[in-house]
């Protein structure tokens, strides 16, 4: 067997074989250095397989990959239909081995498997969307004067590199591919380090598909080192990256020396504001799901509650009793497990020292705050879901991304009062409301300075709405009819029409 796969056997019976290598011009290659970097199971501590981490020299190849891919006839002959049709074969291929890559999103991530399963079929959902808007680019024709005629065409903006995060590491890829393909780049993905294996299966994909050697190339590796040189190639046209505002301000530094076109979905610490006329058992439902699902690990999750002072107390123990009867720990692929291991042990380890900070600036933890007690075998990454109460604005817990299974309740008497809390924060990424009043809910909803907001719902996302944040959460736009600008630029064309001096 080539060095460059590995038969990985899951622990739900799908065997598989498992690519280590690094995706340039659809062919697997190992690293210039030869370096790698071990995949772990956050579920049982142990190594999955290892990959081979990509150099600046080995980033240089798959831009060169790309470059020459954008260039060439194969791929530029191909139009908006033909790529479309290329699209949703793709999809069709994904959703016929849906089963495999959850198995490998649940393993290599750490999240329930039934949920892994929603994630992929958010993915071929994506490519299906986007392979039916690959023919559907527009341009204008625009009255100037007779002697003249004038119009403008979208055009892709060249070669693209995507750099993905590993609490979604496929359905982030597809979010960046979609749009990025449907307008004719073609692409350089840097896959999550924690997170590697589901995007290098769905490689191999990429080729059963059609998709022409150099229009999509994967690379593993380190931020520091292949992420940085792919941000810094002066053949890279445009950077996408979800992950980190303090990473995000990085790549803006970079990109600016050549300056790329750039789209950044970066941090949050998203409110959701419960007023006294919500319907209690809903907005439980939602303030749950809001900050626990995927093991809190979402860069939206309405982590920061605030709750009005007359049903804080029935709210708060609500919320304890619905967590504790829904969030279930457990093995990924335990049918029952709600939530599964943090991604790894810095995360988790970083979740318990929130608590701890809690704790030293006076806020009370009501439950979690520690290693679960139901891990499975007694390892895996596993932490308690936490409810911080009595907490101030003050406080490293009220204003800093945690990134977890987190929530913290602030208690709140006005409206007003409300709406400026939630809006002092560097972040804007999404935010929520909970009432029954529908006037107050609009009213609200505008006022609030996020990208996103959901009324009497939280992290109900769709991939055919923009999704996107406002200051310190991000520049543009990815999903919906909006993505598509992000990956195709308008060109002005004058046509002359008096091709002779009049005397």
């Amino acid at each position: 067997m080539s060095n460059l796969t590995q038969i990985v056997h899951a622990p739900n019976g799908v065997t598989y074989r498992q690519p280590t290598g690094l995706f340039i011009n659809n062919q697997w290659v190992a690293s210039s250095s030869g370096r790698k970097l071990a995949s772990i199971n956050p579920a049982t501590e142990e190594e999955i397989t290892s990959v081979y981490a990509a150099t600046a020299e080995d980033a240089d190849k798959a831009v060169r990959a790309a470059r020459a891919a954008f260039e060439g006839e194969e791929w530029w002959s191909v139009v908006g239909t033909a790529r479309g049709r290329l699209m949703l074969k793709l999809a069709d291929m994904i959703e016929n081995q849906q089963h495999v890559l959850a198995t490998i999103e649940a393993m290599d991530n750490g999240k329930p498997y039934s949920q892994a399963l929603g994630d992929i079929e958010e993915v071929f959902s994506v490519f299906r969307y986007y392979g039916g808007w690959a023919d559907k680019s527009y341009g204008q024709t625009i009255e100037t004067t007779r002697a003249k005629f004038t119009y403008t065409v979208r055009e892709p903006i060249g070669v693209c590199g995507q750099i993905i995060p590993w609490n979604y590491p496929l359905g982030m890829a597809a979010w960046k591919l979609g749009p990025a393909l449907a307008c004719g780049n073609t692409v350089i993905i840097k896959a999550a380090e924690q997170t590697p294996l589901s995007i290098l299966y769905f490689a191999n994909i990429l080729v059963e598909a059609g998709f022409p050697p150099g229009v999509v190339n994967i690379i593993n590796g380190r931020g520091s080192e292949a992420g940085s040189a792919l941000v810094q190639h002066p053949e890279v046209d445009k950077v996408a990256f979800t992950g980190s505002t303090a990473t995000g301000k990085q790549i803006m530094r970079m990109a600016s020396d050549t300056m790329k076109d750039i789209t950044l979905e970066t941090g949050g610490k998203s409110p959701l504001v419960i007023f006294d006329d919500a319907q209690i058992p809903n907005a439980i439902k939602w303030a749950h799901y809001g900050v626990m699902g995927n093991m809190g690990q979402i860069c939206t999750a309405t982590s920061r509650i605030f709750v009005h002072e007359n049903i804080y107390d029935t709210f708060v123990k609500g919320l304890q009793e619905y967590t504790a009867k829904i969030q279930v720990i457990g093995s990924p692929f335990e049918a029952k497990t709600y939530q599964g291991p943090q991604v790894s042990k810095a995360q988790m380890e970083k979740i318990l020292e929130y608590g701890q900070v809690a704790r030293t600036e006076g806020a009370r933890i009501v439950s979690g705050g520690k290693i679960a007690d139901a891990r499975p075998n007694g390892k895996g990454f596993y932490v308690e879901p936490t409810i911080v109460c009595d907490v101030q604005p003050h406080m490293r817990v009220y204003k800093e991304e945690i990134f977890g299974p987190f929530a913290v309740l602030v208690k709140f008497s006005t409206e007003a009062e409300v709406i400026k809390q939630s809006n002092a924060t560097d972040y804007g990424l999404a935010a929520a409301v909970c009432t029954s009043d529908i006037s107050r809910a609009h009213r609200v909803a505008s006022q609030l300075k996020s990208g996103m907001i959901w009324i009497n719902a939280s992290n109900n996302s769709d991939f055919r709405v923009p999704f996107g944040g406002v200051k310190q959460s991000g520049i543009g736009r990815e999903l919906g009819q909006a993505g598509l600008d992000a990956y195709s630029q308008l060109k002005s064309v004058h046509l002359n029409l008096q091709l002779t001096e009049q005397v």
